[in-house]
């Protein structure tokens, strides 16, 4: 009787380590994600000369899918013109938008130098939550990021990305793609973001 007490004790204690172990995933929040995606960039930029464009960019590439709010970004990025796609456009916009995210990081991110990336602050946003980083070049240079998190389904992703804490990078997208959106309408667009894709990583997939 008393090793069957110790046994069903033994196997209660084991059950919530288990379920402590589980604890973190579920409570990760939106430092966590920038983390995660600081954490991707650094390896892809060690291994960078010997995976070439294309092969950053397939290491980049599903992490900007898990991180980054591509659905709202997209709707953002290409403005009133949205309500006017059909859901099928809507999709393969969100598909070259986050490809075309994914190359420029491919790009930029390309070789190690001893750079580091600090999370130091966090504050609330009207959306959401602001977490202010800094990428500390190899010569003590900080260059400030901040990244717009919101939660999506219960997960924080990115929505927006500011360099030195001001210039927002889906603005400059917006003002981007409005004139070529004006200039070639959508099918100009989704190819000229599929060109500059193929441009900074070279021959990679393309979803449809």
């Amino acid at each position: 009787m008393c090793r069957a007490r110790m046994a069903a004790a033994t196997i209660a204690i084991l059950a919530s380590l288990a379920l402590a172990g589980r604890a973190p995933a579920q409570a990760a929040g939106p430092e966590d994600s920038v983390n995660t995606f600081h954490e991707i960039l650094i390896n892809t930029m060690k291994d960078g000369r010997a995976l070439g464009e294309s092969g950053r960019y397939a290491k980049i590439e599903p992490v900007i899918h898990q991180l980054f709010d591509l659905p709202f970004m997209s709707r953002l990025a290409i403005g009133v013109s949205w309500t006017t796609l059909s859901a099928a456009q809507q999709k393969l916009a969100i598909a070259a938008f986050g490809a075309y995210i994914s190359a420029t990081y491919a790009d930029r991110f390309d070789s190690y130098s001893g750079q580091r990336m600090e999370v130091f602050a966090q504050r609330p946003s009207s959306s959401g939550i602001i977490i202010k980083t800094r990428i500390v070049k190899s010569n003590g240079e900080p260059v400030s990021v901040d990244y717009a998190m919101r939660q999506n389904d219960g997960a924080w992703q990115i929505s927006d990305i500011y360099l030195d804490g001001t210039i927002s990078q889906l603005a400059t997208q917006r003002s981007e793609f409005g004139a070529i959106l004006r200039r070639e309408g959508f099918d100009g667009l989704i190819g000229a973001l599929q060109r500059k894709v193929k441009l900074l990583a070279g021959s990679v997939p393309h979803a449809s």
